[in-house]
């Protein structure tokens, strides 16, 4: 039988205490424009936007860890999910985990049924910014925007970054630290920067 010290019973306790508050972040993100197709679950409140004429769907089953202990490596930041644009669209697929990661939507994200993002991992299908005049800059999430389609059961490691216009394969892993910017085939291994296929995934 296990036997708990006092710091692991009372660490297991404040874990749990760590959940109540989701409720509250969920009304907040219904309130903002978020859809919801069922229970979900979030750790710490996250940063969630929707623009007048976006969606942001949130699967049945979805974690978002957005406080400090809510995942091994810590969450340096909370979650950021923004549908950025009037028409974008950012779904999020039954099961999908994210742990202070960041999905910005200028036209379109998709992220796949049991995909998980480590902890400040990036997917980002514009951006953000372009040249104006001599040299300034004008911000628009949908100049050059190109969707990014995400697979099931995918694994994107820690501070990897998947860029726009990239369609992810089911079953394949990211590195962390990847700069994804071409196509990743399903089951396929992705790693360095820029990204390159390594091997098949197990």
């Amino acid at each position: 039988m296990n036997k708990h010290t006092t710091s692991t019973l009372v660490g297991a306790m404040i874990a749990r205490l760590r959940h109540c508050p989701g409720v509250l972040w969920r009304w907040e993100a219904r309130f903002k424009g978020a859809e919801f197709e069922g229970g979900c679950q979030f750790q710490g409140r996250p940063f969630i936007s929707v623009a007048p004429g976006a969606r942001l769907v949130v699967g049945e089953g979805v974690r978002l860890y957005s406080a400090v202990r809510a995942s091994p490596l810590g969450c340096f930041q909370p979650c950021v999910l923004r549908a950025m644009a009037s028409g974008a669209r950012l779904v999020l697929g039954r099961g999908v985990g994210l742990s202070g990661a960041v999905v910005c939507a200028g036209v379109g994200i998709e992220i796949g049924e049991g995909t998980i993002l480590g902890s400040g991992a990036m997917v980002l299908d514009n951006d953000f910014h372009l040249p104006e005049g001599e040299w300034n800059w004008a911000s628009d999430s949908t100049v050059n925007a190109r969707p990014v389609k995400i697979g099931r059961g995918v694994f994107i490691g820690a501070r990897a970054m998947v860029l726009k216009g990239v369609s992810i394969g089911d079953r394949a892993v990211v590195g962390a630290g990847a700069v994804v910017t071409n196509d990743v085939p399903a089951h396929e291994v992705a790693v360095g920067n820029p990204a390159r296929v390594l091997m098949a995934a197990k």
